[in-house]
Parts: C-alpha cells; structure tokens; sequence
C-alpha cells in the first residue's frame, strides 16, 4: 500500500491507497455479480475485518459465485467445502496418520488451512460437523490430538446457506451464528443488470480468469492500517448503545453481545478506510449495523407472527438511538 516514503507516514495517503485498493478489488469483483456493489462491498469490509461472512437466499443468485470471485481477486489460498450429511469434521480439520516405519503420528492438514474458505450451504452439515469450524472461526486455529495448529493471515469463512429448502438440513446455532461478522442476502438483480448477465454469457469473463488484484501482503497492510483507523470517544459510546438496545427491545429474546460491540467497530473502521477516511462517522456504523448485528437477535414469538424481522428491529433502534455530533472530528 506505500509507494514512497511519504506516504509510508502520511495516514491521509494510506487512506486514499487503501481506497483506491478496495475500489479496485470490488471493481474487478464486479466483473462476474453485476449490480451489487453494495454487496460485493460489505463482503470485502468482512474480508479486512478479519471476519466472517454468512450468505443466505436463495438458490441461483450468486452466493457461491461471490465467495469464489473474492477468493478469485487476492493472492491467497483458498478451498471449497460442500458441507453435506455425511460430512466428517476430520473431512475439515484435517487427521493424523501413524506411519510404522518412522513410528510416529504426522498430520495431514485439511481444507480449512487456507486463507479463505467457501462453506457451500453450511447448513446441510451435521451440528457435529458444523461445530468443526467453532474453535478455527474465533481463535484462528485448529487443535487435533491436542495439538494447535494455527491457520494462515488473513483467514475468512465465507458460508452459503438457502434459507427455504430445510429438507434435510440444520440450522445453525447461535453460537455458531455468532462466529459470523456479517449476513447478507444477495437479492435478484435488477433488471438492467440481469439483462447483461444474458448478453455477457458467450463472452463475459469467467471467475478462474480474473486477475489477482490484491497480494497476501497488500491484505496484511490494509488490515493492519485500518485497525488504527480513528475512533472519537463519543463513538465508542454510540456503538454500546445500539447493541445495548437489542438487548432490552421488548420484541427481542436475546440480544446482541459484546462480541457484536468488537465486531460493528472493527468493520465501521475498514468502511471508513474504503472511504479513503482515516477517522469512523457515525453514518459507517449505521450503515453497517443490520448485517452485523441482526443475525445475532431471536425475536420473540408474537413478533414473528406479525411478521417482523430482526432486521426491522435493528433498524428501529437506529432510528431511537441519539447520533453523537460531529463525533468524527
């Protein structure tokens, strides 16, 4: 991300590299989910967030395609698993083998040591399976035989789930639900865009032909710069007050935790970043809100059947909740 060594110092200049970064890698993303900037962008917050990302809709609207096209754009390794019934976690962590002529255990590394791993619809895992990736999505490791083996910086799971098919699924519990910084929802694509999808089918690129445009060390530097992206104390206050409120909303039977707290702030400073800024506005943790902390909400029965969401919830209580003034300043 430097170029020179005043910008290696310089935070305004690391701001506009950064941003200039992020535009390029959602610019090339683009190239293959037309007309979800704001997706593709929310994907990448989770991405130099260190976090996770859960996909959820429906079938057909590029939920893997997504996760593959950012895999695609960093230099990193990166591996797909199709969680299904019988899906072992050894199928995920990985095993020891005892080899008798040297008399010894050695371990053989699975799919979830890259530094981005697909989970294509999570949900079809058994709990036993899906409870594989607890301890690797919170402290970046996997311990077998009693041993930790770390995984590799930056690490991110990107899961798909299908929200309407449940034969034969299992929903994922909140702890695991927890484990994940961001859910979005693709949505279909607008009419414009779905018509150049069509056009673009014989002739546009396809994912194994986008060209790399973020190095394993360009990744490090963004993240690194953007956790020491400004944050006013007035913010710091803001953010605890709107996590406090899922917690006390009489529609909500369990709100969010302070996990989510670290979560919001950690993403509110790389949008910041993305927006070529070296200090957080209340408008970045606004904007980021629902898809960090609505997945992380129960909603009591009676609201359910009223038809709310906890989306609509989280969206009240930004609603309620006074913005702190010029905090950013």
């Amino acid at each position: 991300m430097t170029t020179g060594n005043h910008a290696m110092t310089d935070p305004d200049a690391l701001a506009a590299r950064f941003a200039q970064m992020f535009h390029a890698l959602g610019t090339n993303i683009e190239r293959i989910i037309r007309g979800k900037r704001e997706k593709v962008e929310l994907a990448l917050i989770c991405l130099l967030s260190e976090g996770h990302l859960l996909i959820e809709d429906v079938p057909g609207v590029g939920k893997t395609t997504l996760a593959r096209a950012v895999s695609a754009s960093v230099e990193a390794k990166w591996a797909r698993i199709q969680f299904t019934p019988d899906l072992l976690p050894s199928d995920i962590t990985g095993v020891s083998i005892y080899h008798q002529g040297s008399q010894t255990f050695e371990f053989h590394p699975g799919p979830i040591f890259a530094n981005i791993v697909v989970a294509d619809e999570i949900n079809r895992g058994s709990p036993k399976t899906q409870s594989a990736l607890l301890e690797v999505m919170e402290e970046r490791r996997v311990t077998v035989d009693g041993h930790a083996n770390p995984v590799p910086r930056p690490f991110m799971v990107i899961a798909t789930q299908n929200p309407v098919d449940m034969d034969g699924t299992y929903p994922l519990p909140e702890a695991q639900l927890d484990r994940f910084l961001m859910r979005i929802s693709m949505g279909y694509p607008d009419h414009a865009s779905e018509v150049a999808v069509l056009a673009g089918m014989p002739t546009g690129p396809m994912i194994d032909e986008l060209p790399v445009v973020a190095g394993r060390d360009d990744c490090a530097r963004m993240i690194e710069f953007a956790s020491r992206i400004h944050v006013a104390h007035p913010l710091y206050d803001y953010v605890v007050h709107v996590v406090a409120a899922t917690r006390q909303h009489q529609e909500v039977r369990l709100g969010a935790s302070p996990r989510a707290s670290l979560a919001l702030l950690r993403a509110a400073r790389v949008r910041a970043a993305a927006a070529g800024r070296t200090f957080v506005l209340p408008e970045d943790i606004k904007a980021l809100a629902v898809p960090v902390l609505a997945h992380r909400l129960i909603i009591t029965p009676e609201a359910e059947l009223t038809g709310r969401t906890t989306a609509d919830v989280v969206a009240e209580l930004l609603s309620n909740v006074p913005v702190p003034q010029a905090a950013g300043v």
